[in-house]
């Protein structure tokens, strides 16, 4: 029997389980996916904890997971444009994707580029899709100064290249360990904690557009601090902020398509993106995934293989 990883109450990594379950059946409109790679993310982390139980709450036993790239297994009726033996990245809303099968609407997927790894295109759609939205949401252009913190991590690391894409003078807050990456990517780095501000202010003139949180803490009322006008602040973890000061916390919602994917996953063929793998898990070692994930201070995505 193919294994999935499961849980079936709120709580840490111990509840997590993988767990041998039928196989998945597709309907109309569905292929059956077996799963390559599959990447993790902390807005799993929130709702396996149940901190998010009001607004995403769990069905137990719960899967979890959105991201995934693998191969065709099964087509079914009404499906076009995909066949068995086909390699895709797609997502699944259904939380899902870290076991070794899973069901997928075929509008949800698109076909895997050659240079696309299995592990960036099984770690794509959530970071990459939020990055995106993200650099939206803040209007950027030609000549902008954008800071984005957690500039290293998951969703920081596209959102900073993105940036650059667009013709931004971009600041990355990040420990001093990635100030090297983020120097090659065109990146000025500034390094968090106390005394941040008079970092910031010291390359920058006092001169800033836009701000990008990807991280959190208290980073929104640092960058109004700084100057920035709310509508021009997006955060993706801050939602309290957005009712506080009137900010923006677009992200992977309003990105979340399988056009997106093809557009990032073409950037990633063509050596115009990066998607930096922090470290590959086998499904089974699912729980130290998550710990590693937890600590918050990985350079990129941390992706699990069936």
């Amino acid at each position: 029997m193919p294994k999935a990883v499961r849980f079936d109450q709120y709580g840490g990594i111990n509840v997590l389980q993988v767990v041998d379950v039928e196989r998945p059946v597709p309907g109309p409109g569905q292929v059956l996916v077996k799963v390559r790679a599959a990447g993790i993310n902390p807005g799993e982390v929130s709702i396996r904890k149940g901190l998010f139980a009001d607004r995403w709450p769990a069905t137990f036993p719960s899967g979890q997971g959105s991201d995934l790239a693998g191969v065709v297994a099964v087509v079914s009726e009404g499906v076009q444009g995909f066949a068995v033996g086909d390699e895709v990245i797609g997502f699944t809303n259904g939380r899902a994707s870290q076991a070794e099968f899973v069901v997928v609407e075929s509008c949800d997927l698109t076909h895997r580029p050659r240079n696309v790894s299995w592990e960036v295109a099984g770690s794509l759609f959530i970071a990459g899709t939020t990055a995106y939205a993200a650099i939206r949401a803040v209007s950027l252009k030609q000549g902008d100064t954008v800071i984005v913190s957690g500039a290293a991590g998951g969703v920081g690391s596209i959102v900073v290249q993105l940036a650059r894409r667009e013709g931004a003078k971009v600041i990355g807050l990040a420990s001093p360990a990635h100030h090297q990456w983020l120097h090659d990517h065109g990146v000025i780095p500034v390094a968090y904690g106390e005394g941040v501000e008079e970092r910031i202010r010291a390359v920058t003139d006092d001169h800033l557009d836009a701000f990008i949180d990807t991280f959190g803490a208290d980073y929104v009322e640092l960058a109004l601090k700084l100057g920035v006008q709310p509508e021009r602040i997006d955060t993706i973890i801050n939602f309290e902020a957005v009712t506080a000061y009137g900010v923006k916390a677009e992200g992977n919602a309003q990105a979340a398509s399988a056009a997106v994917l093809a557009d990032l996953a073409q950037r990633i063929d063509q050596g115009e993106l990066e998607i930096p793998i922090a470290r590959v898990y086998p499904l089974a070692d699912v729980r130290e995934a998550y710990r590693e994930l937890e600590q918050r201070h990985t350079h990129g995505k941390i992706v699990l293989v069936p």
